[in-house]
């Protein structure tokens, strides 16, 4: 009898080609002689976190981030046999900082645990690009800042606490990104959709389970 995790596999495989690997802004497809950009639209549930089995969870964990507005990347393993790598996760700490703010904060692990499910998840299916880190810690100031130029920011912003990051991969639609993430019920999940050549993010925190959509 076919599993659902078995017809997840395929149907991932399937559309990995297609539905994944199109332009964020959309495919652009042939009609009457004439190319037309649609929207992509990817099916709900394509990516499911409960599928996945205890020795996902298990594995040692490396994680893959790059910080579009410094230019830095960063790849490590950051948890092993159960137990942190301090020096690695102080990493990670640095690359989340306020670029804007010039200032380090403590980073939640819960959150470091998400975006290293999230990629290690879809590695399963041949996506390998960096995970982009476009907000992590922000100062008060850099929040307020944000605000007052009209950009999507809560006065009291879990990324004032290190437990948020707003973030995107290259080549995967914004909407099966969230999804995903969301199925790991671990916290609130934004939807920003964006009509440019990069798309939208995606914001993901450990807060109360809740998503919306900005």
């Amino acid at each position: 009898m076919t599993t659902r995790r078995h017809f997840l596999r395929r149907s991932l495989l399937l559309t990995a080609s297609g539905l994944m690997l199109g332009t964020r802004s959309g495919l652009l497809l042939a009609q009457d002689g004439e190319s037309k950009t649609s929207k992509l639209s990817p099916p709900p549930d394509l990516f499911d976190a409960q599928v996945l089995d205890v020795d996902f969870w298990l594995k040692p964990r490396t994680l893959d981030v790059i910080r579009p507005a410094s230019g830095e990347r960063v790849k490590l393993l950051y948890w092993k046999d159960g137990d942190m790598i301090d020096s690695a996760y102080q990493q990670f700490c640095h690359i989340l900082r306020d670029v804007n703010g010039r200032k380090t904060a403590p980073i939640d692990p819960k959150l470091l645990e998400t975006l290293w499910a999230t990629q290690a998840f879809i590695a399963r299916f041949g996506m390998t690009k960096p995970l982009e880190i476009l907000s992590g810690y922000r100062t008060p100031e850099s929040n307020q800042r944000l605000r007052e130029e009209g950009i999507p920011a809560a006065r009291k912003s879990l990324h004032l606490e290190g437990r948020a990051a707003d973030i995107r991969i290259g080549d995967l639609h914004e909407e099966v990104l969230g999804e995903l993430i969301q199925s790991f019920k671990q916290g609130g999940v934004g939807f920003y959709y964006r009509a440019s050549s990069k798309g939208g993010w995606i914001h993901t925190d450990t807060g109360l389970q809740r998503s919306w959509k900005g």
